[in-house]
């Protein structure tokens, strides 16, 4: 016969048993978007290194769009509608000035491994973390991206008047030295850039060579930059600071100690087969590729220089905008 008190016992011993299995097992939700492609291999190596640490007790579930739009990912992650998310910063400048300083054009040829070291320098500037901690977002790692190149339909471009009316999706940096030149920055979403270049609501597009082959933009132009050289997107990903403050020991550790190696994976993944692929599409096309002379490549430096320092012109009542860009600016100088 089981006494009131055996019952207890067994319920007390059960109740134990759930939260202490509840306790070691851990899964995140994050939030990305599109499907999976060379652009999010730091996230899916970085969940592949956690679960194997771990033994399995910490996943990370990755969703493709089933958890939140793109641009509403920082959002998501303030209110803790899931734990860890990728964005890009020029989606909304206004929420994240501060990490915008990196897509500024630095009018420099800079290896994806050199930029995966400066983002993620820029990422622990006190100034950079009090931004993010506004949406009580912790900078995880950076998804780096080699310099944007623009990929348009029509006749070549032989000088940069020929940016004259051109209407071009890009991000902000790239387009703020295009601007100077006539050309009209043009909002498209990124899975629609191939319909909009065939109907010709955009002429032209900027993006690293992942997307382009994503957006099949090399099926459709005509010309394609070699050295446009002015910067690219910052698409970090975040963590839920509370989320990760809760992380038991073991956990947070097979988490922050599985970034440089998911960095190191991506780098060497992205230089080999992404942009070699994307090479071997634009030559199966028969695409021509437009090379900048030395005399327009100082004329777009000179451009540069003054969209740089518009940048912290706009920002220095926000924060110590002069001291982000100096810091962000000596590490692009340090190669």
């Amino acid at each position: 016969m089981i006494t009131i008190k055996t019952a207890l016992v067994a319920s007390v011993a059960a109740a134990s048993f759930i939260a202490a299995d509840v306790h070691a097992a851990t899964e995140w939700n994050v939030s990305l978007w599109g499907k999976r492609r060379a652009f999010t291999e730091n996230v899916e190596k970085l969940a592949e290194l956690v679960e194997a640490k771990t033994n399995g007790e910490f996943t990370l579930n990755i969703s493709y769009g089933g958890l939140s739009k793109a641009r509403e990912n920082l959002d998501g992650i303030s209110f803790g509608a899931f734990e860890m998310a990728q964005f890009c910063s020029f989606y909304h400048t206004d929420k994240n000035p501060t990490i915008t300083v990196t897509e500024l054009p630095f009018s420099q040829d800079v290896s994806l491994a050199r930029i995966s070291d400066i983002y993620t320098e820029v990422f622990n500037h006190p100034e950079v973390k009090k931004d993010l901690a506004r949406w009580n977002a912790t900078l995880l790692m950076p998804t780096p991206l080699p310099q944007y190149n623009i990929v348009g339909k029509g006749e070549p471009i032989g000088t940069l008047e020929d940016f004259e009316g051109m209407r071009i999706r890009g991000p902000g940096g790239i387009m703020g030295v295009l601007g100077k030149l006539g050309a009209v920055k043009t909002g498209v979403p990124f899975a629609e850039v191939r319909q909009a270049m065939d109907s010709g609501v955009i002429d032209a597009a900027s993006f690293a060579p992942h997307a382009h082959l994503a957006t099949t933009t090399y099926k459709v132009g005509q010309w394609a930059t070699t050295n446009l050289n002015l910067g690219s997107a910052n698409c970090p990903v975040v963590v839920n600071t509370d989320a990760l403050d809760m992380l038991e020991p073991a956990h947070r550790e097979a988490l922050l100690g599985s970034v440089e190696e998911a960095l190191d994976y991506y780098v060497e993944n992205y230089e080999q087969n992404t942009t070699a692929r994307f090479e071997a599409a634009k030559d199966e096309t028969n695409i021509t590729e437009v090379t900048f002379t030395p005399e327009q490549t100082a004329r777009l430096n000179e451009l540069a220089e003054s969209v740089r320092q518009e940048w912290i012109e706009t920002h220095k009542g926000d924060f110590d905008a002069k001291a982000v860009f100096d810091f962000t600016a000596k590490l692009f100088a340090e190669q």
